[in-house]
């Protein structure tokens, strides 16, 4: 399978520092992008620009520095609605990630909705980010956690998901792609029934939000959150959209400064959106390092990267299923930047361990998805997990590594 012509991964890879070095004495193969990605030359010089000139707390201020940092900061706000098609700026809520976004959600939400017995509607394939904490509001208010089955493949059960939904949960939450399988879930149908039943919904986009266009608008979703770690910006930042309607109605998540209008010893007002779920002093920096590579990425174009990868992934998957004793964990027809894998009987650290030393970084564990594993049987895969800059080189290169660890393992 050839590259796609229009698309240079070549070039896009000179971008990125940390791509350029060795481990162990050999080039290193960087495939661990499900947990985090490198980060190109723009965003560092971004931070660094920040830092050496502009650094300063932003809002209230009046003098130069404030007002420069709270223009920049509020502009980044907007590029980030422009890039996930949020209709308001202030639909935009900065968090620290992902975790943060679901816990703020499970917090907010849970209080403005959650009664004694109540249940919310998650999947079979959520990151423990996104089952705990609905978990454990549905504990504290003796309620349930519905969760939707996965067939043999690793895919969503529709029929389940809709018949889950009859019992009236308060909310449904579920990933956009799968971070331990590479699934993609049918979302917009998922939002369709949940509507029609009555049920809002917040998208986990942790690891769609690189790798296919999303528009927060057309599919009509009450709730989207994601991390800019994912999406080649700094650690540290990530995204709450929500509603209007929903974000007016919610109460703050945490107290202190900025997210207030009038406090007194009797009483507190709190502030306008967004600023009244974005108390204390945010992370600025990377802030503007996530509008850096939001515009970074919109000038390559997400969906030129989602047809590139798509065509790595099915030449890695072709390639890897004719390894004797490799089983693929998770057969989705419809999957993005993960590959998840066991060599033989072998534990998944025993073949990480060896690919680690040929210079291929790579996740081995249940990757904060303990359940799924336990769907499949299994205690771990081995996960090789691609971005725009990997290269059909490097995935003939993984394949001949695998092969080699299944000479030594089995």
């Amino acid at each position: 399978m050839e590259t796609l012509p229009a698309f240079r991964a070549e070039t896009i890879r000179n971008d990125f520092p940390a791509l350029h070095q060795k481990v162990y004495n050999k080039p290193l193969v960087y495939l661990d992008n499900a947990a985090t990605t490198q980060k190109p030359s723009v965003v560092i010089q971004r931070l660094s620009d920040y830092y050496a000139n502009e650094n300063c707390n932003i809002h209230r201020g009046v003098h130069y520095l404030s007002q420069q940092a709270t223009a920049a900061f509020e502009q980044a706000r907007a590029v980030t609605a422009r890039f996930i098609g949020a209709q308001k700026a202030h639909e935009v809520i900065f968090t620290k990630g992902t975790t943060e976004s679901i816990n703020l959600m499970a917090d907010s939400l849970g209080r403005l909705l959650m009664k004694n017995g109540g249940s919310v509607l998650i999947t079979g394939m959520e990151h423990h980010a996104n089952l705990i904490p609905w978990q454990q509001l549905c504990l504290q208010h003796q309620g349930k956690l519905l969760v939707t089955r996965l067939n043999e493949k690793g895919e969503i059960d529709l029929d389940h998901f809709a018949e889950l939904l009859k019992q009236g949960p308060v909310i449904a939450a579920f990933a956009h792609i799968s971070n331990a399988l590479g699934t993609i879930s049918p979302v917009a149908e998922m939002i369709r029934l949940a509507h029609d039943a009555g049920v809002p919904v917040l998208i986990d986009g942790a690891q769609s939000i690189a790798h296919c266009p999303v528009d927060v608008t057309e599919l009509d979703c009450d709730f989207f959150v994601f991390s800019g770690h994912k999406v080649y910006a700094p650690m540290g930042v990530g995204v709450l959209y929500g509603k209007e309607e929903w974000l007016l109605k919610m109460p703050p998540y945490q107290f202190g400064g900025e997210m207030v209008d009038q406090v007194s010893f009797e009483k507190t007002s709190f502030n306008d959106l967004p600023f009244k779920f974005e108390a204390g002093t945010p992370n600025v920096g990377a802030v503007l390092g996530l509008e850096t590579a939001l515009n970074y990425l919109n000038r390559i174009g997400v969906a030129a990267v989602g047809a590139y990868e798509h065509s790595l992934i099915e030449h890695a998957l072709a390639k890897l299923s004719a390894i004797d004793g490799l089983r693929v964990v998770g057969q989705a027809a419809q999957r993005a930047s993960v590959i998840s894998f066991l060599i033989g009987d072998s534990h998944p650290y025993d073949g990480g361990t060896l690919l680690d030393k040929m210079g291929f970084a790579v996740r081995t564990g249940h990757h904060c998805a303990q359940p799924v594993m336990d769907i499949f049987g299994v205690p771990g895969t081995i996960r090789a997990s691609i971005a725009m800059y990997n290269t059909f080189d490097e995935v003939d290169r993984l394949c001949e590594a695998v092969q080699r660890c299944a000479t030594m393992l089995t």
